[in-house]
């Protein structure tokens, strides 16, 4: 793969973290997974395919560019998602509390008294 082509797979992965952001922002969490599914898929692309080169001045300043880009909605997505999954965590520990003390209580009301 040559580094234009390798370059179009780092201008796609970007596209998808910005409809990521997007998705996080609009708390789309079905389309959010989607997407990073999608985006796995492009990155393992990556991985297979990008022979190490020495780039031309104006293709390592756009991959700098792109994956900066990258970068900068992961943290966006990890801003929005990390406080909902803490969010979620208390919830099912709560639930999971709730659960145990109903059944405990249960428990305590069939022993004979």
């Amino acid at each position: 793969m040559n580094s234009v082509e390798v370059i179009s797979i780092y201008e796609q992965v970007a596209t998808i973290t910005d409809q990521m952001v997007v998705a996080a922002e609009h708390a789309d969490w079905e389309l959010l997974a989607q997407l990073e599914a999608s985006c796995s898929r492009e990155v393992a692309a990556l991985k297979s395919a990008e022979i190490p080169t020495k780039l031309d001045k104006e293709i390592r300043e756009r991959k700098i560019k792109v994956i900066n880009k990258i970068l900068a909605d992961d943290r966006k997505i990890r801003d929005i998602t990390e406080p909902r999954m803490a969010q979620l965590t208390q919830l099912m520990q709560k639930s999971s509390t709730q659960h145990k003390l109903a059944r405990a209580y249960e428990l305590d009301h069939r022993r004979p008294g």
